[in-house]
């Protein structure tokens, strides 16, 4: 497959979960993929697995926490691929999950890094790279989360929230760079759902039943796809746009409140 041939991507958080099964799917399709991980064990491994798929693969340590880091990963597409196509800002460090009243600044602020932060910083890295192509791709991520209001994920929502507009704002004024900007609002087998259903009895079937299409997603059979969709010529005219890839969960939502918290305290 060549959808994405002669492409460069740089993918953060590509060690593990929705990001591994998203560089897969690239390196399928023919792109250059910079594995942008914080953990250099998961990091190499998806470098060595996108070099058997046949592809061409650089692992780079990279804390999204630090802006520093962030060009770098940017950077070193061009040092190892010659240019820079599309970025996947995919990334972020998790916070305890606790009620609003007990989030500290703290939690907020790293949260915020981890994705309004990184996010930002990537994108201004990559503007210029962009450019120099005549164009380029970037694929931001956001969460049902945002619009369920999810219990005990208010920093995350925060954060979340401002990736849209920031997605938004990029569509809107890259446009004229040739440069498209769009959302994927993911749900599918990762890291923190197989802990779930490790520890909790009946989640995956709970969690599979709740989406109208009765399974959980495949990170690189479900989510990958759009992925390639979004950074290929096939989606030329699009941009601005939030995509939910999560079986129709986003039509019934879901209820996230803890059972622990009553519904009225007054």
């Amino acid at each position: 497959m060549t959808l994405l041939k002669d492409k460069v991507a740089v993918i953060t958080g590509a060690g593990g979960g929705i990001g591994r099964g998203i560089a897969r799917c690239y390196a399928r399709e023919g792109a250059a993929v910079v594995v942008a991980e914080i953990n250099e064990d998961t990091g190499v491994q998806v470098e060595r697995e996108l070099k058997e798929l046949g592809g061409r693969a650089l692992f780079v340590r990279t804390d999204v926490m630090r802006k520093e880091a962030v060009q770098g990963a940017v950077r070193a597409a061009v040092d190892a691929f010659g240019g820079l196509d599309i970025l996947i800002n995919n990334a972020f460090v998790p916070s305890p999950n606790v009620l609003l009243e007990d989030k500290t600044d703290e939690m907020l602020a790293q949260t915020l890094n981890s994705t309004l932060w990184a996010t930002w910083w990537a994108m201004q890295a990559a503007l210029p790279l962009m450019r120099a192509r005549g164009g380029g791709r970037i694929i931001n991520f956001t969460s049902i989360d945002v619009e369920v209001g999810a219990w005990q994920h208010a920093d995350y929502n925060s954060g979340k929230s401002a990736v849209v507009g920031l997605t938004r704002s990029a569509a809107a004024e890259w446009g004229r760079f040739n440069i498209t900007a769009n959302a994927i609002a993911p749900t599918a087998m990762g890291a923190t759902f197989h802990k779930l259903a490790a520890e909790v009895p009946g989640f995956a079937e709970k969690s599979a039943a709740a989406r109208p299409l009765g399974r959980s997603g495949d990170p690189e059979l479900d989510i990958g796809p759009v992925a390639v969709f979004l950074g290929s010529e096939m989606s030329r005219y699009v941009t601005g746009e939030t995509l939910h890839v999560d079986g129709g969960l986003h039509l019934p939502g879901y209820n996230s409140r803890p059972p622990h918290v009553p519904v009225r305290e007054y």
